[in-house]
């Protein structure tokens, strides 16, 4: 089934490393011309460059307004148009319902909600002119379930989920053939999961497992495991899947021990 998304131009945010760089390089893979965004000049560079020619790399923060019409206006200044939405940035820091202060708050919606909102409302606009699209909103286990080390990050994910069901809804209403959709992974073993835990307060009792080899084994997914998903969602082949809420957790709901 090589050539999933064979001529489809695809954003994707946080690209230079972690589930975001897995998932450009899988979407090139399958025939996708990629724009890369992160914050990370070098990392996004080098990913782009590694895919090649089907490749633009772009530095974005997610969060301003003027940079999303930048990097939509540039994709279809070089690809066309766009097909494929993946928003994937996000930031995550430690703190309950008592020691998450205003500030940490506001940042974290600022990026994670602030940020999804800004490309789905540039993205959509972009996909009706090409006739229809799908967009990628990556939320999390702690938008569905009850995390309490995450007070901020678990609301920021809850309002992508909540948001994507209504772009879905609003994509069926008015026939625009647009596709928006939430993938809701538990612990995945990547650059801002491994940092957060070397720089919680010591003494902290997470709800979140270390990263032993049991644990990866039973919990922690790989990237390109996430990627397989993002894909699937992104291609003709999920055509009929609208305002789902995907879970890739291994059970995570289920599990009562």
């Amino acid at each position: 089934m090589a050539g999933r998304v064979e001529g489809k131009v695809a954003i994707v945010t946080g690209a230079a490393s972690g589930v975001g760089k897995e998932d450009a390089l899988l979407l090139a893979r399958e025939g996708a011309r990629v724009v890369l965004t992160d914050v990370n000049e070098d990392a996004g560079r080098a990913v782009a460059a590694e895919i090649g020619d089907a490749a633009l790399f772009i530095k974005h923060d997610i969060a301003d307004e003027a940079q999303w019409q930048a990097v939509v206006g540039q994709t279809e200044e070089r690809f066309g148009g766009l097909d494929i939405l993946v928003n994937n940035a996000a930031i995550l820091i430690y703190g309950n319902i008592e020691n998450t202060d205003l500030a940490t708050w506001q940042k974290i919606q600022r990026i994670n909600s602030d940020g999804y909102f800004l490309g789905c409302h540039y993205g959509y606009a972009a996909m009706k002119k090409r006739g229809g699209g799908s967009i990628v909103n990556m939320s999390s286990m702690a938008g569905i379930g009850g995390v309490s080390s995450f007070c901020a990050y678990s609301a920021s994910k809850g309002a992508v989920a909540a948001m994507t069901r209504s772009i879905a809804a609003h994509a069926r209403t008015t026939l625009s053939n647009i596709r928006c959709n939430s993938i809701h992974p538990d612990g995945i073993r990547t650059p801002m999961v491994s940092n957060l835990h070397s720089t919680m307060p010591k003494g902290v009792q997470s709800s979140v497992r270390m990263m032993d080899q049991k644990q990866l084994m039973a919990r922690f997914a790989e990237p390109k495991e996430i990627a397989n998903l993002v894909l699937f969602l992104a291609s003709d082949e999920s055509r009929f899947i609208n305002g789902a809420e995907m879970r890739i957790d291994n059970g995570y709901l289920m599990w009562a021990d």
